[in-house]
């Protein structure tokens, strides 16, 4: 029996898989079971008014837990998926309330990795997965990283090896009639304009989380971290680590540095975003200073979990 099997059965047994997507590992567990699902919310200790996404193997499986596509949603459909891209739709009475924490839609979308399609197929089931972490932490973008977080807590481990992409997937919400950025990821909000038009934005809701990743505080280190675009006013009586987007000049009241891209490239950065950060927190630091990267394209996604990681302010 390959590994893949192995996962897939234990899936179907309401057991509980962490494996690969292009974004971050996801924790898997059959959406169609509600006792499988509130598992994964014991584990990663996650309220559950904080919905999930199902991953779906293509359209087809898609269409039985929505109850339409609206058209715009197809063009996005068809250029993105598969890809890092969920979409917030209607759903039908086969998802359970507590995938979508009661809420009237589910957040849906097809990864684009050979290991989690595979997983997909072979299980026969739509697989609610949020990243395979404890809630509110820094997102596993290796396999060792979901060992670190949830070890012994769950049934197995796929190893995929790093994710390409390295944050999460951009949700747009269909709930309405005009398309509503709920959190951005992997695909920019320009291309997704460029396609269907204009997009209103609303990723920090006043009340409930809409779709995952919309609380204040989310993707943080044990290490407090600030943001500070200047470094000039920083305290003289810590042990800092910088994480930098390109390599800043020398600066001796950092301990250690973490350069997410030498060339400036907002791919390589946000491929690297959730490692530099592990590996920083891993140092013993009593402060990581964060520098925002270029408000563009992946960028709007990078500061935007470097905003929420520092959403608990050093002291």
């Amino acid at each position: 029996m390959s590994e893949i099997q192995k996962a897939a059965e234990i899936i179907q047994e309401g057991g509980l898989v962490a494996f690969p997507t292009e974004t971050v590992y996801g924790l898997g567990a059959d959406a169609l079971n509600p006792i499988a699902v509130a598992r994964v919310f014991e584990v990663k200790n996650r309220p559950q008014f904080d919905p999930l996404i199902v991953h779906v193997a293509d359209i087809r499986q898609a269409e039985i837990l929505i109850l339409k596509f609206p058209e715009k949603a197809l063009k996005l459909i068809s250029k993105f998926w598969p890809g890092p891209l969920t979409l917030v739709l209607p759903k039908s009475q086969m998802v359970p309330d507590i995938v979508t924490s009661s809420l009237p839609t589910v957040a849906i979308r097809v990864p684009n990795h050979p290991m989690a399609l595979e997983l997909i197929r072979e299980s026969g089931r739509p697989i609610a997965a949020p990243s395979a972490n404890s809630f509110g932490g820094v997102s596993p973008t290796t396999a060792e990283h979901v060992r670190q977080s949830l070890g012994g807590k769950i049934d197995m481990i796929l190893d995929g090896g790093p994710c390409s992409v390295g944050v999460e997937s951009t949700v747009i919400s269909f709930e309405d009639k005009e398309p509503v950025l709920l959190r951005p990821g992997g695909i920019t909000v320009e291309e997704i304009q460029a396609l269907i038009g204009t997009v209103l934005v609303q990723t920090n809701p006043a009340g409930k989380p809409l779709a995952p990743g919309q609380m204040e505080n989310h993707y943080a280190p044990r290490t407090p971290m600030v943001l500070d675009i200047s470094l000039t006013a920083l305290p003289g009586n810590k042990k800092m680590g910088l994480l930098s987007f390109q390599k800043p000049p020398a600066n001796p009241a950092f301990t250690a540095v973490e350069v997410l891209s030498e060339k400036g490239d907002l791919k390589e950065a946000a491929a690297n975003l959730f490692a530099a950060m592990r590996r920083l927190d891993s140092m013993g630091l009593d402060m990581i200073v964060a520098q925002p990267v270029p408000h563009e394209g992946l960028g709007r996604a990078i500061n935007d979990r470097l905003a929420k990681a520092s959403a608990k302010k050093a002291i």
